[in-house]
C-alpha cells in the first residue's frame, strides 16, 4: 500500500481514540477548557450518562467570533505560542486537540461571547451534515458547548460504553475531582432534567471544609486533619485521613500538582513509604493533597489524557513528599480534652480489624499537638524508665537473645502520674480498671476511653527501638567473608553514588568491578535474612524512584517483631499505676494511634454516646 495523507477527519477520530475514551472524557476536556477561560461558575448538564447530550456552559472570558471556527481545527491554541511556554505550562489543557478531537465522533455545537463584545456566536453543524455554520446566537457572556449522540458515526466505540448509570458515575467522579481542585469555582450538575449537586464557590476555610464533606463525604472530614509545608521551592498542603480511616481500594486519594489532579507513580511511591507501618495490612490511606512548585520543574505533556506528570527532579519530590508526610504522621496521638472537633471516624464497609474486634473506631481527638514535641517522645515515660533502650552491644547478631523492653512495670508505681495544665485530665484520662487482661479502662473529659494495653505498648516499645537503631544503639555485623553481587553496570554505578544512604542504615557496599558489588557489613538483626536479593531489590528502587525504603522495612519489620514480643501480653495484671504509665507513654508517642500492624490502639465513647446507648434524656 503507497504512503498517502491521511484526511483530517479521519485524523481527528485517531486523536479522539487518545482522549476521548466515555462521556466522562468528553466532561474533562470541556471543563478544562472552561477552567483555563478563567470562569468563576461552571454548569454541567447530561442525558442519558452523557450519551446523548453533554451541555457544559460557563461564565469564563469567550471567544471571539473571528476565532470560533478555528478553535474547531487541530492544534490551535491561545495557551502557549512557544517551546518556552509549553515548558513552563500552567493551564490544564494545552494541545488544542480536544474540540476538534470531540467534534469528529459527535454533533458538536460552540457557542461563546467573548468579555466586551455586544453578541455572541454559534457554530453549529451545517443542516446538510458536513461541517459546520456560523450564526447569531443570544447568551451571556461565556461558553456554551453542546455534544450530542456520542460515538454515532463510530459504532465500534460506543458499543464499549457501559450502562448510562455507569457512565454518569464516571462523569460524577471526575466533577468532583476537579471541584476539590479549583475551590473558588462553582459547580453545577444536572442528569436527565434533574439538578442532582451543587457545589458554590468556598473562599474561607469553613466553605472549602463543607466541599470537602460534600465530595469526600464527612466520615472522611472527621477523620482527617490539615497540613501545610513548604521547603526547597515546594509547598504541600491539604488533608489527610487518620491510618485508621483505611480504605478497602485507592478510591478517595486525591492529588493535585499545580491544580491538575494526577496519578503518578513516584508521588504514590512516597505516600506509600510514609505510611509505611502505620496501616493494616492490604489497607489504603485517604488524602487530599495539592503539590505546587516551579511549572518549570515539571513536566505535563507526557500522557495524552494529561493524568501523569514527569518531574524534573523526581528524588527532590518524592523526598519532600514523603518527609512531610512521614512527620505530619508521627504528630497524630490523643489530643487534650476539649480539642477534639469531631466524632467517631468511620470507616467504609471493610473496616481495619480492630485489636478489640469490636466496631468502635478511634476518635478524630488526633491532632499535631504543639504541647507534644518530637523531643517529648524521646524522653521516655514511666513504662521501662529503669531501662528503656538496651545498650550497644546488648543486641545479639540475630536478636533472639534479645531481652523484652519496658515489661517491668515496678517502676511505674513510684513515677509521677502527669496531670495537664488547669488541673484537667490528660488526653487519654487516668485508668480505672482493667477488662479480662486485655483492655484498660479509663475516664477523661471526654467520657470512657478503651485501650488495647498490648497494641499500644507494642507502638511505644516499637518507637523506642526504631530511635535506638537511629542512635547506633544496635550492632552491625561485619560479614566474615564479604558476600560478592554480580549486578548490571548501571546498578553498580547507582550502588557508588548511594554508598553514603547504605551506609546510614548500618550496610557497607562497595563496588569491586564494572559489574559487581562487595556487601561488608549488614545491621546485625538482618543476620539470616536474603540480604542479596534484598540489595537487588533496593538498587532497582533507586534506579525508579531515586529513594528506597526497603531496607529500613526490612529493619523496621524485624524490630516490630522485637517489639512485639517484648511488650506486654494479655492477662498481665497491671496496677492503676502502671495503667496510668502506660496512658502518659501514649501521650508521648509518635504514631500511638496504632500498632505496628496498623490496628487501633484505642477508641473512645463520649458521655453523649454512652447516654444514647441507655436512653437517657429521652
Amino acid at each position: 500500500m503507497p504512503i498517502r495523507q491521511l484526511p483530517d477527519q479521519l485524523i481527528n477520530q485517531i486523536a479522539a481514540g487518545e482522549v476521548v475514551e466515555r462521556p466522562a472524557s468528553v466532561v474533562k476536556e470541556l471543563l478544562e477548557n472552561s477552567l483555563d477561560a478563567g470562569a468563576q461558575r461552571v454548569e454541567i448538564e447530561l442525558e442519558g450518562g452523557g450519551v446523548r447530550l453533554i451541555r457544559v456552559r460557563d461564565d469564563g472570558c469567550g471567544i471571539p467570533r473571528d476565532e470560533l471556527e478555528l478553535a474547531l481545527s487541530r492544534h490551535a491554541t491561545s495557551k502557549i505560542a512557544s517551546l518556552d511556554d509549553l515548558q513552563r505550562v500552567a493551564s490544564l489543557g494545552f494541545r488544542g486537540e480536544a474540540l476538534p478531537s470531540i467534534a469528529s465522533v459527535s454533533r458538536l455545537a460552540l457557542s461563546s461571547r467573548a468579555a466586551g463584545a455586544d453578541a455572541a456566536w454559534q457554530l453549529a453543524p451545517a443542516a446538510h451534515g458536513a461541517g459546520h455554520q456560523l450564526r447569531p446566537a443570544a447568551q451571556p457572556a461565556g461558553t456554551l458547548v453542546e455534544v450530542r449522540d456520542l460515538f454515532f458515526n463510530v459504532p465500534a466505540r460506543r458499543k464499549f460504553l457501559r450502562t448510562e448509570r455507569t457512565e454518569f458515575g464516571h462523569v460524577e467522579q471526575l466533577i468532583k475531582r476537579l471541584a476539590l481542585g479549583r475551590f473558588e469555582v462553582e459547580f453545577r450538575l444536572a442528569h436527565n432534567g434533574r439538578q442532582l449537586a451543587r457545589w458554590p464557590a468556598a473562599g474561607g476555610a469553613e466553605q472549602r471544609l463543607r466541599r470537602l464533606r460534600d465530595v469526600c463525604g464527612a466520615a472522611f472530614v472527621e477523620a482527617a486533619f490539615e497540613l501545610s509545608r513548604e521547603a526547597a521551592g515546594l509547598s504541600l498542603g491539604g488533608w489527610i485521613a487518620q491510618p485508621t480511616f483505611s480504605r478497602s481500594q485507592a478510591d478517595m486519594q486525591h492529588f493535585y500538582v499545580n491544580g491538575r489532579a494526577v496519578r503518578d507513580r513516584l508521588i504514590a511511591h512516597a505516600v506509600k513509604q510514609a505510611y509505611g507501618d502505620v496501616l493494616y495490612h492490604g489497607r489504603q490511606p485517604a488524602f487530599v493533597l495539592y503539590l505546587n512548585l516551579d511549572p518549570a520543574l515539571v513536566d505535563a505533556n507526557v500522557h495524552p489524557a494529561k493524568s501523569e506528570v514527569r518531574f524534573r527532579d523526581g528524588r527532590l519530590v518524592h523526598d519532600f513528599i514523603y518527609r512531610t508526610l512521614h512527620e505530619a504522621l508521627a504528630e497524630i496521638r490523643p489530643a487534650a480534652a476539649g480539642e477534639s472537633a469531631t466524632e467517631a471516624a468511620a470507616v467504609d464497609a471493610q473496616p481495619a480489624p480492630a485489636a478489640t474486634g469490636g466496631a468502635f473506631a478511634p476518635r478524630a481527638g488526633f491532632g499535631p499537638q504543639a504541647a507534644m514535641p518530637l523531643a517529648a517522645a524521646g524522653g521516655g515515660g514511666a513504662i521501662g524508665a529503669s531501662g528503656g533502650f538496651p545498650r550497644r552491644g546488648e543486641v545479639g547478631e540475630s536478636g533472639a537473645d534479645y531481652v523484652a523492653l519496658s515489661t517491668a512495670f515496678a517502676s511505674a508505681a513510684a513515677a509521677p502520674v502527669a496531670a495537664s495544665e488547669a488541673g484537667e485530665a490528660p488526653p487519654l484520662g487516668y485508668a480505672l480498671a482493667q477488662l479480662h487482661g486485655v483492655y484498660v479502662l479509663a475516664q477523661n473529659a471526654v467520657g470512657l476511653v478503651l485501650v488495647d494495653m498490648h497494641a499500644a505498648h507494642e507502638r511505644i516499645t516499637y518507637e523506642r527501638l526504631k530511635r535506638a537503631y537511629d542512635a547506633g544503639e544496635l550492632r552491625h555485623q561485619p560479614l566474615l567473608v564479604p558476600l560478592a553481587v554480580a549486578v548490571s553496570g548501571r546498578e553498580a554505578e547507582c550502588a557508588e553514588r548511594h554508598r553514603e544512604f547504605f551506609a546510614e542504615l548500618g550496610f557497607e557496599v562497595d563496588r569491586s568491578g564494572p559489574e559487581q558489588l562487595r556487601l561488608r557489613q549488614i545491621p546485625a538483626i538482618l543476620q539470616g535474612a536474603d540480604v542479596e536479593q534484598l540489595l537487588r531489590d533496593v538498587l532497582a528502587d533507586l534506579l525508579s524512584y531515586g529513594d528506597s525504603g526497603r531496607l529500613r522495612a526490612a529493619i523496621d519489620e524485624i524490630l516490630s517483631t522485637m517489639a512485639c514480643h517484648g511488650s506486654v501480653r494479655a492477662n498481665r495484671q497491671l496496677s492503676v499505676a502502671e495503667m496510668n504509665a502506660l496512658l502518659r507513654d501514649m501521650e508521648r508517642t509518635e504514631r500511638s494511634g496504632q500498632c505496628n500492624h496498623g490496628r487501633p490502639t484505642w477508641t473512645q465513647l463520649s458521655l453523649a454516646e454512652l447516654d444514647r446507648l441507655f436512653l437517657r434524656g429521652r
